[in-house]
């Protein structure tokens, strides 16, 4: 049976880099004999701009019903002050389906090495992924805003902290068999509430070594020896800030897909970066976070790690072949690197 695949292509140059990323699908699709269609949504501003809403019901009850959820890019500066954002759209989304778990492969490219603002032996070997929870916490909690105070409350419990280190825990397994759980126990109950369940989760796996870090230490050690780590596992707000921070190490964030999981229904599968509404329709953003967020998707939604392979492979194979985007370094334009992937497939 053919697998549902809900496209949201976005704002900026969203629609540019989901069409690359559907053709590197379509090519890759050809030769494992993988078959699926593709179901296009309105999200995010375009969805504001044609039904004034940044997640329409139509779209939201696509998404539920796929087998996978792609999206390329949301946001433009046109919305800063507007009541309604694309980002309310994106943080209902996550809601709606129990996307809790954020994957962020964090690596480095040995083409792109020089791109990196961190000395050459710093970033060498290094290989690691971002669990963030993604849910819970200080963005979902209330918040109050009065001319002389504001208040954020930032709720966990067990349950929501277990799942997730869970995820982290298993995901090491398949690695380097190591977690490291990040929080700020010294000051806040949440923390303190997060590393006694870790700690209570790690008994369950013996075979993977659990340390601690406080995020302020963590922050400083993924400049300073970013190679120590295999998989960080952290709640929503500390995994936002440090997974940005992740996000420069390899120069550029072109190149970093991630993933998005909730229990039990589909997984949505997009690039780190923005919509760079400043580049939009001059063909020349780059396709690669987009596609290797395709690549994820083999992989983790229909277990086809061959399939992400290949692909991952092309992306590396066209870069030793020192065809850039301009981001890059290079001259190549959107389609120009899109085709060479696919012809390196």
């Amino acid at each position: 049976m053919a697998k549902k695949i809900v496209t949201l292509a976005g704002d900026g140059i969203g629609p540019e880099i989901m069409k690359a990323g559907l053709e590197v699908l379509a090519a890759t699709a050809e030769k494992i004999g993988f078959e699926y269609e593709i179901d296009a949504k309105n999200f995010g501003g375009v969805a504001i701009d044609k039904e004034g809403n940044p997640l329409p019901e139509d779209t939201l009850n696509a998404a539920k019903d796929s087998d996978a959820i792609l999206l390329a890019a949301i946001g433009h500066p046109k919305y800063n002050e507007a009541t309604v954002r694309p980002e309310q759209g994106l943080l209902r989304l996550r809601k709606e389906l129990g996307l809790f778990a954020n994957i962020r492969p964090v690596k480095i490219f040995n083409q792109l090495k020089k791109l990196s603002p961190l000395k050459p032996e710093i970033i060498e070997g290094v290989d690691f992924i971002m669990v963030r929870e993604l849910t819970g916490g200080i963005y979902f909690g209330e918040h109050t805003l009065d001319d002389d105070k504001a208040r954020d409350v930032n709720d966990y419990n067990v349950e929501e902290i277990t799942r997730i280190m869970k995820i982290a825990f298993e995901t090491a397994r398949t690695r380097g068999k190591k977690v490291t759980s990040v929080d700020k126990q010294n000051v806040l109950a949440t923390s303190k509430l997060w590393r006694r369940v870790a700690d209570q989760v790690a008994l369950d796996y013996p075979d993977v070594t659990l340390e601690h870090q406080l995020v302020d230490s963590c922050a400083m050690l993924m400049i300073t020896d970013p190679s120590r780590f295999d998989v960080i596992v952290t709640e929503n707000l500390f995994g936002d800030i440090l997974s940005d921070e992740a996000s420069v190490l390899p120069g550029t964030l072109g190149v970093m897909p991630s993933a998005s999981h909730s229990e039990t229904g589909p997984s949505m599968y997009e690039p780190i970066h923005g919509s760079a509404p400043d580049i939009a329709g001059l063909g020349i953003a780059n396709p690669v976070s987009m596609i290797l967020s395709v690549a994820m998707m083999f992989k983790e939604s229909f277990n086809l790690s061959e399939a992400a392979q290949i692909i991952e492979n092309a992306v590396e194979k066209t870069f030793e072949n020192g065809i850039f985007t301009k981001d890059l370094g290079g001259q190549a334009t959107t389609k120009e690197m899109t085709q060479a992937i696919i012809s390196n497939l």
